[in-house]
């Protein structure tokens, strides 16, 4: 509590003390004391306490928290502590109960060795909110010292000559206790020649002086010894002892006189070794050796003499040591002139000390945030300090800043004390950390500064998303894969750090969609295909991928992974004309007539695989008559390549392979049954019905031979025909266009056959076969005019006993529906032979029309 407050508790409790003495102590005035005492101290603006010196460690001081009126438990929630002023820690408090304690016994003459009081500062912060509270803990002193002279032994040379009343200084004893346990009194042993004064110097110091009582005789006692005794004040008091041995000389009628009795120097504490004080000058009128003067300290404390050279001869006190304002401000020293005679006298030197700035300022840390969020709000405090400089004046004034541009800044409180604060919003992605480098500076004419670095790590928040280096990922796989193939990956990358930055990945999946054909690692990103695929089925597909990271709240972004799938030649052709399901082979009506380049049949086949591996070539694996008929490498068409002669076999059989140009290879084979007819007229043929043609015999065999060579004269005439014929059928070849088939019947309204080849097909609906009959009769259709002999190619045929059966579930029964059901008349069989047309409809019977 307060000075004012603590000298009216303590006389109103005297009051009441002497008051209970007289009415036998009431309990009733003790308890309206101790509630006045509560009431004062509740309104107090500081705490007071008071410590016996020389305690045992860990002694109790006070509690703070009854004297602040705070629960214990109040303490520990604010982060109470407790600093004292300067470098030494010297109380603990106890945040569980709220006492103070010492932290070390206490040495009051080592801790305040020139004070009459020694008082101990400190503060005492609280948190939530920021609060300080300041406290003192006065050191009382205990009589642990005893008086001591510097000297065991004093010698006076007094003349014989000195006149009763005469003073002689004598040295002071010295007690490092103070107030009442300190130097109280001066005793001197009996005797008959001096008696003792007491006196006090300005600094409260008491000294001795011998006061001469009876004329001193040489001739009857040349020495005198007497026993000086210094007693303190304490309970129960303590001594010392000094001998003073008098030496009586002879006769010297004439002192040393100073010109002054007191010397005032101002002198720079930075003054260096060496350097002139003062001069201090005594003159005796005495001849000879006595009134020769020589200069001597006495009555010094160590410390000055140290600090201070006299020359014994000129009287000149020059600098021997450093002086130090912020110790001593002021020195005395006493400096004795003596004569030869024996007489002295004595004047003293003062020396007031100046301050310079030779002290930098001292930053102390009193609270200290190492870290702090990143979304921490500007005006955050991140640490609390002090500076404190030990010189005087400007010299002590101090300014605090902060070096180089940063986020933070300071704020000054009370009592020299600072705050430092973010004044910006923080970024960890921008700057992780901070080096602060604070630097306190003084006032001074040579302005000194110290430097306190304090680092601030800047902690992470989830503040930043997820992000893919790609929007989209094209990754390709092989049909027909291995379950659970990696095909790739996806890469997200998080600026934020630890768990924020920990990125988890995972396929999107709506709601009701069904299970993805692709999944993701969650850790790596690697994408796997699970199932097998195939091209025919899936081309493509796409799915989103969440990369989400490990923050609270979690952030998350989204890529799509777009899967191709590779196409592998893993369907081999299928020959859609002639069907496979006709048996011994698909029948074509030829007439003897036809000339070279006949038109006979059209293969038709489609690969449902794509690219090279859907491209298709056509070649005749096996024919009765190979020369005759000719096949396209591309197109399909089966040709005559020459005219057909009478001699010709009326029935042929051919066997055509299709193949496409996937690695490996695969193909496929079909059967062409052909017959060759003189006159279509009442001709009904059933070509299932139709014996395959018949082997050549032995006898033919025989004929070839012969024919062959018979020819082999005529082989060198005709080699350059045949060559100049296979040049031109190679031109013929390369400029006719790759045929393209569509992947699926039904991707195409028309059929996957030419315009130049067109059938029209109907199924009934209910049958798993049908057949494909010609309308009969057959007529051949000429132009008006035109002769029969002599008519072009065009024909039209038309047959009942020609049948194709059709399965249900067939490529052509995926065929659109023609929209006009009304049967056909015979009429129409006669067209321009513009090829074959397939259609299903399933209202009407199976028919083939040739046209």
């Amino acid at each position: 509590m307060p000075a004012s407050r603590e000298d009216a508790v303590w006389l109103l409790w005297r009051a009441m003390a002497w008051n209970g003495r007289r009415n036998g102590g009431s309990l009733r005035q003790v308890s309206l004391f101790l509630l006045c005492v509560c009431v004062w101290q509740s309104g107090a603006e500081s705490l007071r306490y008071s410590l016996a010196e020389e305690m045992e460690r860990d002694s109790f001081v006070g509690n703070i928290a009854q004297d602040l009126g705070l629960a214990p438990s109040q303490l520990a929630a604010r982060k109470a502590r407790v600093v004292s002023e300067g470098n030494q820690q010297l109380f603990r408090l106890n945040p569980s109960t709220g006492v103070l304690t010492a932290k070390e016994s206490l040495d009051r003459e080592e801790i305040c060795p020139q004070s009459e009081t020694c008082t101990l500062f400190f503060k005492v912060f609280f948190d939530n909110p920021l609060q300080l509270i300041r406290g003192e803990v006065e050191v009382l002193d205990v009589n642990d010292n005893s008086p001591a002279f510097p000297e065991k032994e004093m010698v006076l040379e007094i003349l014989e000559t000195a006149s009763p009343g005469s003073r002689f200084p004598l040295e002071i004893a010295r007690d490092k206790d103070v107030g009442s346990n300190g130097l109280q009194n001066y005793t001197l042993g009996s005797n008959s020649h001096f008696s003792l004064a007491q006196a006090m110097q300005k600094d409260g110091a008491k000294y001795a002086e011998l006061v001469l009582e009876r004329q001193l005789d040489r001739e009857e006692q040349r020495q005198i010894k007497l026993l000086l005794t210094a007693t303190d004040g304490g309970s129960p008091p303590k001594s010392g002892t000094a001998q003073i041995r008098i030496v009586v000389l002879d006769a010297n009628d004439n002192t040393p006189t100073f010109s002054r009795e007191i010397y005032e120097v101002r002198l720079a504490e930075n003054s260096p070794a060496g350097q002139l004080v003062v001069r201090v000058a005594a003159t005796d009128p005495d001849e000879g050796s006595n009134g020769k003067v020589q200069y001597t300290f006495t009555k010094s404390s160590e410390g000055s003499r140290q600090l201070f050279d006299l020359n014994p001869d000129t009287g000149e006190i020059r600098m021997a040591g450093k002086l130090d304002f912020e110790e001593t401000k002021i020195h005395e020293v006493m400096v004795r002139a003596t004569d030869g005679g024996g007489l002295y006298t004595h004047c003293k030197v003062h020396v007031e000390v100046v301050d310079v700035n030779d002290n930098a300022p001292e930053i102390q840390l009193t609270s200290h945030t190492a870290s702090i969020p990143e979304d921490a709000p500007p005006r955050t405090v991140v640490a609390l300090f002090s500076v404190r400089d030990q010189d005087a004046g400007d010299n002590g004034r101090t300014e605090c800043t902060i070096d180089g541009d940063l986020p933070f800044t300071l704020s000054p409180t009370f009592d020299n004390y600072y705050e430092l604060r973010t004044n910006a919003a923080l970024d960890r992605e921008t700057m992780a950390d901070y080096n602060i480098s604070i630097r306190a500076t003084d006032w001074g004419p040579r302005r000194l500064s110290s430097r306190e670095s304090l680092w601030v790590q800047v902690t992470d928040v989830n503040d930043n998303a997820p992000a893919f280096s790609q929007e989209l990922y094209s990754m390709w796989v092989t049909e027909n894969n291995s379950p659970m193939v990696r095909i790739g990956s996806v890469q997200a990358s998080d600026a934020d750090a630890g768990s924020n930055a920990r990125v988890q990945y995972a396929l999107v999946r709506e709601e009701g969609q069904e299970q993805a054909a692709v999944s993701v690692s969650s850790e790596s990103g690697d994408v796997y295909v699970v199932r097998s695929l195939d091209y025919e089925r899936v081309r493509a597909l796409e799915v989103w991928v969440s990369a989400a990271d490990g923050g609270s709240p979690a952030l998350s972004a989204r890529a799509l992974v777009r899967v191709l799938v590779r196409d592998e030649n893993d369907n081999a052709p299928v020959v859609l004309h002639p069907g496979a399901e006709s048996g011994a082979g698909a029948g074509e009506l030829v007439p003897r007539w036809a000339p070279a380049g006949y038109l006979v049949a059209k293969v038709v086949a489609v690969d449902a695989d794509a690219g090279q591996n859907a491209w298709l070539s056509y070649e005749l694996a096996k024919a009765t008559e190979p020369g005759l008929f000719r096949l396209g490498l591309h197109s399909g068409e089966l040709r005559t390549a020459r005219a057909v002669a009478e001699r010709d076999a009326p029935r042929h059989r051919l066997v055509v392979l299709v193949r496409d140009r996937g690695q490996p290879p695969r193909s496929a084979s079909a059967t062409l049954a052909i017959a060759l007819l003189h006159d279509f007229s009442d001709v009904h043929v059933h070509l299932s019905q139709d014996a395959p043609p018949a082997e050549p015999d032995d006898t033919l065999t025989l004929y070839l031979i012969a024919c062959l060579a018979c020819v082999s004269a005529l082989c060198l005439a005709t080699g350059l025909a045949a060559l100049l014929m296979k040049l031109r059928r190679d031109r013929q070849r390369q400029a006719e266009p790759l045929p393209t088939f569509p992947t699926a019947v039904a991707e195409s309204d028309a059929g996957s056959l030419p315009r130049s080849l067109v059938y029209d097909v109907c199924l009934a609906t209910g049958t798993l076969s049908s057949d494909f009959h010609f309308l009969g009769p057959l007529l051949p259709c000429f132009p008006a005019g035109m002769p029969p002999g002599v008519a072009p190619q065009r024909s039209s045929v038309c047959s009942q006993a020609a049948s194709y059966p059709v399965e249900e579930g067939d490529w052509s029964a995926q065929a659109p529906l023609p929209k006009d059901t009304s049967p056909r008349p015979a009429e129409a069989a006669c067209a321009t032979n513009r090829g074959v047309e397939l259609n299903v409809n399933s209202d009407q019977n199976p028919w083939l029309t040739h046209q």
